[in-house]
């Protein structure tokens, strides 16, 4: 009898903003809360957030290219799952493929919010267990801090920003990484549970049709306790489903990770599972909740640790705005390491941001930039603008858009954007 064929997950990365945003950062600015709430109710005691200028598009490529760095594989697909893509239209996932060099392979993106990536990788896998592909990346990528309230407790305590991405191809059901079985739900009946209200096609973001919704309508918004008991319920049957399938007890999972949203539910589906406090896996503590990108951004977070053995039975689940559900069996995945040094969760390398205020203070002698700082409150003009683009173009051998260079940019942005133009450069 010949082996049973599967898709294997052969590399795993990610990348999460180098702004770390804390609990007491969140009271300082004027959020109704204190650090002793949040992680009471929530876990959370930071999150990442991206600089003005800073898109999904830009983690998401950051975060596929540490994947690939840990595999031989190219990928014959790409899927991007978000909530917050670059624009609402054309999709990001084209765009991403095309900066990784991959401009002849199909892209797209998925939305399933926080169930995104669960649902991206079924997808992937029926694609290259079906034969339509051998291999696939798939990236969940999310910036919600562009999205979300800052002066709404219900949301702004939670949700943070990232990047994760899994390398998968065509293998064996008996190697490590490979996926075994899936699960997949929704109801929308639920659809106003976590929900941005305008934007789409039925509430456009106009000022004339906005009325007599206000403007908080282009925000997040979640029925907290509804989201709670639909997220246990859901997670822990479709985990259920997914574990009957292969007569998987529950007790011989190894490793479990669920979407990080908030430790209570967490707790909660794998208490009610049966699997032991050991075997439960997470970095919700100092990302907070990034929606579709943190089932990866934790899978990522424990290759790098090794704290899990390649081959130990794996389940993923989560639960997201739609309502929708997913889960996943695997056996633990076996990617190559990434080079020593390599910084697995960045997005500006510092050495960027640092050039860049160096220039600042000895060419255009700024006292102290910070990244927030626009070129116009540091007394820099347009042409002054020009020349610093300039003048980063030679250093760093890329070509910057001029067009870009506005003096309402930001130091951040511009680091950004430097940043981008290195990975389109290769």
């Amino acid at each position: 009898m010949s082996p049973t064929p599967a898709s294997v997950i052969r590399g795993v990365g990610s990348c999460l903003p180098d702004r770390t945003v804390t609990n007491a950062d969140l009271v300082t600015a004027g959020l109704n809360t204190t650090d002793d709430w949040i992680r009471t109710r929530t876990g959370i005691a930071a999150r990442r957030r991206v600089r003005p200028g800073t898109s999904t598009g830009d983690l998401a490529t950051r975060a596929a290219k540490a994947a690939l760095a840990t595999t031989t594989v190219r990928p014959q697909l790409l899927i991007l799952a978000t909530t917050t893509p670059d624009h609402p239209c054309p999709a990001t996932a084209p765009q991403v493929a095309s900066r990784l060099g991959l401009t002849d392979i199909p892209a797209f993106d998925l939305a399933a919010v926080c169930s995104g990536f669960v649902y991206a990788l079924a997808a992937a896998d029926s694609w290259i267990r079906s034969g339509a592909a051998d291999s696939a990346l798939v990236i969940g990528a999310e910036t919600y801090s562009t999205i979300v309230d800052p002066a709404d407790r219900n949301t702004a305590i939670l949700f943070g920003d990232g990047a994760g991405a899994v390398v998968l191809s065509r293998g064996l059901r008996e190697e490590p990484g490979a996926i075994l079985a899936v699960d997949l739900g929704s109801d929308g009946r639920g659809a106003d549970h976590v929900m941005i209200e305008a934007g789409g096609s039925r509430h456009p973001t106009t000022p004339n049709t906005l009325t007599p919704y206000d403007s908080s309508a282009r925000f997040l918004h979640m029925k907290g306790r509804e989201v709670y008991g639909q997220a246990v319920r859901r997670m822990t049957a479709s985990a259920r489903r997914t574990l009957a399938r292969l007569d998987w007890p529950p007790d011989s999972v190894g490793a479990f990770v669920g979407h990080q949203a908030n430790q209570r539910i967490l707790d909660a589906v794998a208490d009610r599972l049966g699997i032991a406090p050991a075997h439960r896996h997470g970095n919700i503590h100092d990302v907070g909740n990034t929606a579709a990108a943190s089932i990866p951004l934790a899978l990522a977070d424990v290759v790098a640790r090794g704290a899990v053995r390649p081959g130990t039975r794996t389940l993923l689940t989560a639960f997201g705005g739609g309502l929708t559900w997913g889960s996943a069996a695997l056996t633990w995945p076996d990617p190559a390491p990434l080079a020593p040094k390599e910084p697995l969760m960045t997005t500006t390398e510092p050495a960027v941001y640092d050039h860049l205020v160096h220039l600042l203070e000895t060419k255009f002698d700024v006292s102290e930039p910070t990244p927030d700082a626009t070129y116009t409150s540091l007394g820099l003009d347009s042409l002054a603008v020009v020349e610093l683009f300039v003048t980063l173009s030679d250093h760093w051998s890329i070509t910057l858009d001029d067009t870009e260079a506005d003096p309402e940019l930001t130091v951040g942005a511009t680091a950004d954007l430097v940043e981008r133009a290195r990975d389109e450069r290769g």
